[in-house]
């Protein structure tokens, strides 16, 4: 794909979804790195909303710097595990970009761990600020999920030799990426933490066992997890269908 095709995937994919749905899209998120200002202001044009990050520029983060203490307002925001984070937001409704016909929203947002502010611009002025800085999060989220299963799953080394090969990997993929966020999300202390992650200090060993109910002991586990694994909300006995319908319950020592 070339700089210039690039460039024009967001009204590529617009167009895609109006010959789907039959309108517009009524609001993308994406990469700046994805386009240029000048499809920005066509986006605009046709109505459609748009969320994206803006280059930080020397002379942008210098005005930012010089701003008053008052210019700024502090937000709490949710994070996973039931955690927030405390910003600050700078709102400006009329910033201006130098391929960009008209004013512009640009949100600088400090405290989410760079040095200099992150930069947001939209096309929705009515949107709350709270509604931005989370929809882009979001967006980086998926972004950060989808590094994740390549990283810890394979994602992107599927078989390719055979279509069925191809859809079947990419079945387990998902469903392995989702069981394991499905347990971090109840394992305290673990909402945040990367596959890889979770994995090192998790058992590694199967037994199978011909009885109606298995009963399985865990191996000594590192000291820090014990606790995490009995404040957990597992299920004691799991049924396993592909075992003729036999119970799985664990004892941890």
């Amino acid at each position: 794909m070339s700089k210039a095709s690039q460039n024009r995937e967001v009204i590529a994919f617009a167009g895609h979804w109006k010959a789907v749905t039959g309108s517009d899209p009524a609001l993308l998120i994406f990469d700046s790195k994805l386009t240029t200002q000048a499809v920005l202001a066509e986006l605009d044009n046709r109505g459609i909303g748009f969320i994206t990050l803006r280059p930080r520029y020397p002379d942008v983060t210098r005005t930012l710097a010089a701003l008053p203490a008052g210019a700024w307002t502090p937000m709490t925001l949710g994070r996973a595990g039931n955690t927030t984070r405390r910003v600050k937001v700078h709102d400006d409704a009329a910033a201006l970009l130098s391929a960009y016909a008209r004013p512009i929203r640009q949100l600088a947002v400090t405290g989410l761990g760079h040095d200099q502010p992150t930069l947001l611009i939209t096309n929705r002025p009515a949107l709350p600020a709270r509604q931005v800085i989370q929809s882009y999060a979001r967006r980086m989220n998926i972004e950060q999920r989808l590094a994740e299963a390549i990283q810890s799953f394979g994602l992107d080394a599927l078989a390719g030799a055979v279509p069925l090969n191809v859809d079947l990997d990419v079945v387990l993929s998902v469903l392995a990426h989702t069981v394991c966020a499905a347990l971090r999300r109840r394992l305290p202390g673990y909402a945040t933490a990367t596959p890889d992650t979770l994995q090192r200090p998790l058992p590694q060993h199967r037994r199978h066992h011909p009885q109606p109910q298995i009963r399985d002991r865990d191996p000594p586990q590192p000291a820090h997890l014990l606790p995490v694994l009995r404040q957990a909300s597992l299920p004691e006995t799991i049924t396993v269908p592909w075992w003729e319908g036999r119970g799985l319950r664990y004892e941890y020592a």
